[in-house]
């Protein structure tokens, strides 16, 4: 049976960055899609970068116990994790890798124990992750200082990670995922 990767991180640590070249790696690592109630943007298409769902579809499926996790982001917007996505990629042979918030990393850990590695990715300090956002440019200085407080709620979740990588050099930390994985996968 495949095993399942998680990686979290408050938003701007570079957790993206960090799965998407572990996915160029040889690892038979498959990306869990998420699944969302929330409208498609730009190109985004159902089955590739979600599985968009409308609010009543996706309560259904709480309802009806179909997710790993889930989070109501805000009203009728909800983000979460389908256990059929999973099987899915279990049942085809593929290790599974998850981008998701640290809460529904700490569920899926607890939903499989030690058949699933949590990586934490930290910034070296909340002004260094302030200062990334802020030369993203995609978001309003107002999203910037909501993203900042969820963002030191979720460092206090890092001890409950097996793994924590400060990513303040980020081949470094790129480095440090990939050994980190690599060791678990051939366990």
């Amino acid at each position: 049976m495949g095993k399942l990767v998680i990686f979290s991180a408050p938003s701007g640590a570079g957790k993206s960055t960090i799965v998407n070249y572990l996915l160029s790696q040889n690892l038979n690592l498959q990306f869990s899609i998420s699944a969302t109630s929330r409208l498609p943007r730009g190109t985004e298409q159902h089955g590739v970068e979600y599985y968009f769902h409308s609010p009543q579809e996706f309560v259904d499926k709480i309802a009806n116990d179909e997710f790993l996790e889930y989070e109501e982001v805000y009203k009728d917007c909800f983000y979460g994790t389908l256990k059929a996505e999973v099987q899915r990629i279990l049942d085809n042979g593929g290790n599974v890798i998850f981008d998701v918030d640290v809460v529904g990393g700490c569920n899926i850990k607890n939903h499989y124990g030690d058949k699933a590695l949590s990586v934490f990715i930290e910034p070296p300090s909340i002004d260094a992750l302030r200062n990334r956002l802020e030369k993203r440019a995609t978001d309003s200085p107002e999203v910037i200082v909501s993203r900042i407080a969820k963002a030191e709620f979720e460092m206090t979740f890092a001890s409950r990670f097996d793994v924590v990588i400060v990513n303040d050099n980020l081949e470094e930390a790129k480095a440090k995922a990939l050994k980190a994985v690599t060791d678990f996968l051939s366990k």
